[in-house]
């Protein structure tokens, strides 16, 4: 068995939420989707929590987010926010893979 590129520059996507959301709920379904065609490290940060009241902060009215980065790279950092490849609100399974493979490829 050989190993792709795409398995050694595996994505991890960070999907921040709030309990409740009809949208967030959405947005699960399609990266349960995504994911059984291609897995990925999976973070969900809930925006309500206190210890994410930096996420809170900039994404209070913007739920749900994903952050698609590298697997190997550091957790997402809130300071860094405006960099992250990122998907807002309503987005299909090939929106998210589009953003997948455009992490890979970087």
């Amino acid at each position: 068995m050989h190993m792709t590129t795409r398995l050694l520059q595996s994505c991890r996507i960070t999907l921040f939420s709030r309990n409740g959301c009809g949208l967030c709920m959405q947005a699960r379904a399609v990266l349960s989707d995504v994911w059984d065609e291609r897995p990925f490290a999976f973070k969900e940060v809930d925006i309500i929590k206190p210890e994410s009241q930096a996420w809170r902060d900039i994404y209070e009215f913007d739920v749900p987010v994903i952050h698609i980065s590298k697997a190997k790279h550091p957790e997402e950092d809130s300071s860094l926010s405006s960099k992250a490849v990122k998907l807002m609100h309503r987005f299909r399974p090939e929106d998210v893979k589009a953003k997948m493979n455009l992490v890979e490829n970087s």
